[in-house]
């Protein structure tokens, strides 16, 4: 059920707020909401007070007053919001509890993508060893093959000077 309009239920700054909001939309060619003739507006002069008053007195106005509540009111209102805000603070509990397992998921694809880019690294670093090492044992060989070449060909160069030598004697 809807409350009956009472205009006395209003103080009269509130009254003055709500004649004066309407009167300056009736001002700006606002709809009137009162069915009227001419004769009575021609009564009242266009006056957009006037009808703004009684617009009132009808009760037809749709506005509103908002007024603060008591202060037993607002304590119980408190109180709800304290009880709302525990219920959300649980609420996220769980949803971060159910994210937990999510995370974790997630901290492991991290560590073995960290683990095969440590793996790929290594055998990287073998395979380079492994590279290095053939290059040097082929160094090693062709610089045995050189200084055994240097060696044979020495080896001839003396006993051809040898020859030679005892040619002459």
């Amino acid at each position: 059920m809807a409350e009956k309009f009472n205009p006395e239920q209003y103080t009269k700054y509130e009254k003055a707020r709500i004649l004066g909001a309407r009167a300056l939309q009736i001002s700006a060619n606002a709809p009137i909401l009162l069915k009227m003739d001419k004769e009575q507006l021609e009564d009242l002069n266009y006056d957009p007070i006037k009808i703004a008053e009684l617009e009132f007195e009808e009760g037809i106005l749709p506005i509103t007053v908002k007024r603060p509540l008591p202060k037993k009111i607002e304590r119980k209102a408190m109180l709800q919001d304290k009880k709302e805000e525990e219920m959300l603070e649980k609420i996220e509990a769980i949803k971060v509890t159910e994210e937990k397992p999510k995370e974790e998921k997630n901290k492991e694809k991290e560590k073995n993508k960290k683990e095969d880019k440590e793996e790929k690294k290594e055998s990287k670093k073998e395979s380079d060893e492994e590279k290095k090492k053939e290059k040097t044992e082929k160094t090693e060989k062709t610089e045995k093959t050189e200084i055994g070449m240097s060696e044979e060909s020495i080896a001839k160069e003396i006993e051809e000077a040898e020859a030679e030598m005892e040619e002459f004697k």
